[in-house]
């Protein structure tokens, strides 16, 4: 913890923590906080996969290690396998750990709804994408008040399109477009997540209304660009942080995603393919471990690769 926290050395932390879980591999704690410490210096995912795999009765003994593991699934594009692992445990609740068992249930289960819509599969992509909107016990926590649905709405809407109920579809859009359009700084875990503006202005198009759609993909990229080179500090303490407080971490590099992220998602939603291309893979390059990015990211490139096969 002092090379890393304190003197800037990762490579020392990384080795010292090693020999501190090699020393006892029953351990719990240590796996965590070396799992942590590899998912603070970015190393791949399959890397890590491989040493919670290897690891998984210590893995079992822990909520937050066990999430590490299915997000890890969920990362590497194994949905079922991150479904299966959350759907067959009882959470309970942890410091730091606010919202991340709910966010990696909905992941999954919206990555393979889109599998669905993709294949045809309406009706299982609506099974899928109504189970968000409930939080079953075994989450271990219930729904905020005011929860952001906006992306499960949407892609509902999708899936009774393609069923020619279009009424139905208009009821989720008009659900879908709904919300706080102001972005804000990523710091706590239930501030206004971009992408759910994003939703909205995708709704917005799908009702016919591009102005509105414009104002707020337009608001991303304006909230993206003048955050960009602002310096963050927590000059308090914090409750409702989004991660564990073991290692410290850079909030003003933190934005620097956040803010890439938002200009990638209003350049996507204005059709500039080749500009939220460019921002979410600064963003990606960055944090490997950001799943919206990630996300969007496959989506944008399979969107340039169509369009470059289409010319």
């Amino acid at each position: 913890m002092a090379y890393f926290n304190k003197l800037n050395d990762e490579a020392k932390a990384v080795e010292y923590l090693e020999k501190a879980f090699n020393l006892d591999k029953t351990d719990s704690r240590i796996l965590m906080e070396l799992d942590q410490l590899y998912k603070r210096i970015c190393l791949p995912h399959n890397e890590r996969l491989a040493f919670l795999e290897a690891n998984h009765q210590l893995v079992e003994n822990r909520d937050d290690v066990y999430l590490e593991l299915a997000t890890l699934y969920n990362q590497t594009g194994n949905f079922e396998k991150a479904k299966a692992l959350i759907d067959n445990r009882q959470f309970h609740p942890w410091e730091g750990g606010e919202g991340k068992v709910p966010a990696q249930y909905q992941i999954c289960r919206v990555e393979l709804a889109k599998k669905c819509l993709t294949n045809e599969e309406y009706e299982k992509a609506i099974v899928l994408l109504n189970e968000c909107l409930e939080y079953p016990h075994n989450l271990g926590e219930g729904k905020l008040h005011g929860a952001q649905e906006n992306d499960f709405h949407y892609y509902l809407g999708c899936a009774y399109e393609a069923l020619g109920q279009n009424e139905k579809a208009t009821e989720c859009w008009e659900l879908a477009k709904n919300g706080n359009t102001e972005p804000a700084a990523a710091i706590f875990y239930n501030d206004q997540k971009p992408d759910k503006i994003y939703y909205q202005g995708l709704a917005w198009l799908k009702l016919g209304n591009e102005a509105e759609a414009t104002i707020r993909f337009n608001r991303l990229i304006d909230f993206g660009t003048q955050h960009m080179d602002e310096t963050i500090k927590m000059d308090y303490f914090a409750v409702s942080l989004p991660d564990l407080l073991i290692w410290e971490d850079d909030l003003t590099y933190r934005n620097k995603i956040h803010c890439n992220y938002m200009l990638g998602l209003g350049y996507s939603g204005l059709g500039n393919n080749e500009k939220a291309n460019a921002h979410l893979s600064k963003a990606a390059e960055m944090d490997i471990n950001h799943q919206g990015v990630q996300s969007h990211l496959a989506g944008t490139k399979q969107t340039i690769l169509q369009a470059n096969l289409s010319v």
